[in-house]
């Protein structure tokens, strides 16, 4: 008798648990993807059914330390879901609080125009997109990769009028003002020791931002105050200890700024309002 999905699940954890922080998680994701179908259905109605053949590989791919994303090529962000490969950063749970300080900043009101600096899988702003059906906006980033997985996004999600993506360096030539700026930069040390998945898979490129981490805000802070619109603010993911530095570099722009957490109540998102 062939191997039951419930069964097939719980030795994927068990092979999982060494290498992963929620190896049950990551089972249920790559059987759902080697079923083709939601992992809620998985769990609902299909534990007992047999389990496939590809299951195995997939967990053999995982169990040497590519992320689950690269290798059912989605990820789930705030309310959309977005594809994702290797070259594009993996969107995190961590950078929902941009959207959720975004959220709040704009209460009854809306945002118009949006911009999204180093927008990668076009996390940001499609979220954004998604939540303000009658505002437009901008990614930029160094990668064409990115682009070319961003721009997929947004014609995957009936966005691509209202979103428009292009090749650029931060805020270098782009003409402002906007309601709504979002950034996810690069901001670990080059020397930090990161999870094998992470280090093996993910582009440095938007990992490492120099020997303290903060190469991407040197160079963003002098350019945010020109691009913010009245009323509107700047939002930027920052690591859990970069708050004081990063605000600093802010007020040495002539900026003030102020600190949201995440939702483990750690400083994750420094915002600059006009």
């Amino acid at each position: 008798m062939s191997e039951r999905v419930r069964e097939a699940l719980t030795a994927a954890a068990t092979r999982l648990s060494p290498d992963s922080e929620t190896p049950r998680l990551d089972a249920e994701l790559l059987m759902a993807h080697a079923l083709g179908v939601s992992r809620d259905e998985l769990l609902l109605a299909r534990l007992d059914a047999p389990a496939p053949v590809r299951f195995e590989a997939l967990v053999a791919r995982r169990a040497a330390g590519e992320p689950v994303a690269y290798i059912i090529g989605t990820r789930d962000f705030w309310t959309i879901s977005l594809a994702v490969r290797p070259g594009v950063l993996i969107p995190r749970p961590d950078s929902e609080t941009l959207i959720e300080a975004a959220v709040r900043h704009f209460g009854e009101r809306a945002p118009g125009t949006i911009f999204d600096l180093g927008t990668g899988s076009g996390a940001l702003l499609l979220a954004a997109l998604d939540i303000w059906p009658d505002a437009n906006g901008l990614g930029i980033d160094r990668s064409p990769d990115a682009l070319a997985v961003a721009t997929e996004n947004a014609e995957r999600l009936g966005m691509a009028a209202r979103a428009r993506f292009a090749l650029g360096d931060w805020g270098e030539g782009i003409d402002g003002p906007f309601d709504l700026i979002l950034c996810n930069p690069p901001y670990v040390e080059s020397g930090a020791d990161l999870a094998r998945d992470v280090a093996g898979h993910e582009p440095a490129s938007a990992l490492f931002a120099g020997a303290d981490g903060l190469d991407a805000y040197r160079a963003l802070a002098p350019q945010i105050g020109r691009l913010i619109a009245p009323g509107g603010i700047a939002l930027f993911e920052i690591g859990a200890s970069q708050a004081m530095a990063v605000r600093a570099l802010i007020a040495a722009a002539g900026l003030e700024s102020a600190v949201f957490r995440d939702l483990a109540g750690h400083d994750r998102c420094v915002a600059v309002k006009r």
